[in-house]
């Protein structure tokens, strides 16, 4: 007698198959939300725009375990052959004039001193006498001799912070305008830099035209503009309700230098926000405020958290707030020229181009104009 094949019950094949149909409706969302990241609409390469994308959907933890695997083993050697030269930063020396206040030379750490290492230059030519943004260049760290940091000085009599929305960040902002700066405002531009975090990394707050976009939270670092136009550095104590002189405050993660001092978490404290360990070397931005309520901005590769802000410190700064970290988001641009001419990037190894913000940007940043007619 034949014996009559055995075939699989009919209710576990349809089971499958309504489980593949289920999983594959569930993935369409997702799908799309993916392509619209990457349809080339912001000024990112396929990778940068996929990793935004996954950590903007739940998967940052899994991001940042790659970064801390991939930075760990392309961790840079102590030691090596010494630098000949530094980059050349700015255009010409700061002069001075008579009774303006100047930022004293950076003193070196590494001895002898390279040519230029931590003297002033002027950021564009025809600065005239008190030159708006002042660059300068130094080695950072004697046991890494081939780590150039560049620090900026922007003088806050002379010009006037601006915050830019991105095309993607802050995410939930009305007016969010071009995100870029826009012609009519180029002729005094001076400077741009890097926004810090995006909010849904930092887990902190944003107030913007004095309308909160994002919870305030205390204890963070908080770059504050007050509407009487003074900036300022600060660690927020306001809660979640902003006080009426508040037009714009940015928070990004706890304080790096507070009122002199180093943060004493900087080694093996809490992470500098859900990303890469504080003590792993990456390109990392920094900004502060002196004594005498100027900006400072540093950047370099290979940093901590805690040598980033030992940058911050030699440099003057009294309170700082580290920004963006990695490659694709540290950018700090000045002007040579007025109209924003001759864009260039405070290191030459910077990747992003230094027409970054003369087109518009996925990223918020900052613009820093020149007094005298240039609104908010």
């Amino acid at each position: 007698m034949a014996r009559v094949p055995r075939t699989a019950p009919a209710l576990p094949m349809r089971l499958r198959r309504i489980v593949l149909l289920a999983a594959t409706i569930c993935l369409v969302p997702a799908t799309i939300s993916y392509m619209g990241a990457i349809d080339g609409s912001r000024n990112v390469g396929l990778g940068v725009a996929s990793v935004e994308w996954l950590r903007s959907h739940g998967g940052n933890g899994l991001a940042s375990q790659v970064e801390n695997w991939y930075y760990t083993l392309t961790a840079p050697s102590k030691g090596g052959p010494p630098l000949r030269s530094l980059p050349q930063v700015g255009v010409a020396s700061a002069g001075g004039q008579a009774g303006a206040y100047r930022p004293p030379r950076i003193r070196p750490r590494i001895h002898p001193a390279l040519h230029g290492e931590g003297v002033w230059h002027a950021a564009a030519a025809h600065a005239g006498l008190r030159p708006p943004v002042l660059l300068t260049s130094f080695r950072s760290d004697p046991e890494y001799p081939r780590f150039v940091a560049g620090v900026a000085w922007i003088d806050s009599a002379e010009t006037h912070l601006v915050y830019v929305p991105g095309l993607a960040e802050p995410p939930d902002i009305a007016n969010r305008g071009p995100a870029e700066v826009p012609p009519a405002k180029r002729k005094q531009l001076v400077a741009t830099f890097n926004g810090g975090f995006p909010l849904e990394t930092s887990n902190a707050g944003l107030i913007f035209r004095g309308a909160t976009v994002a919870p305030m939270v205390d204890g963070i670092a908080t770059l504050v503009e007050y509407r009487d136009g003074r900036i300022d550095i600060v660690r927020w104590h306001s809660g979640n309700r902003p006080a009426s002189r508040v037009w714009f405050a940015k928070q990004n993660l706890p304080p790096i230098i507070d009122e002199g001092r180093l943060n004493p978490n900087l080694s093996d404290g809490p992470q500098w926000g859900a990303t890469v360990d504080n003590a792993i070397r990456v390109w990392r931005s920094g900004l502060g405020v002196d004594r005498r309520g100027n900006l400072i901005y540093a950047a370099a590769n290979y940093q901590t958290v805690g040598s980033l802000a030992e940058i911050l410190r030699r440099a003057g700064a009294v309170r700082a707030m580290e920004l963006d970290i990695n490659e694709d988001w540290t950018s700090f641009i000045t002007y040579r020229r007025p109209g924003a001419r001759e864009p260039s990037n405070l290191l030459p190894e910077m990747l992003r181009p230094a027409t970054r913000y003369l087109v518009p940007d996925e990223r918020d940043f900052f613009a820093v104009y020149a007094k005298g007619g240039v609104g908010r």
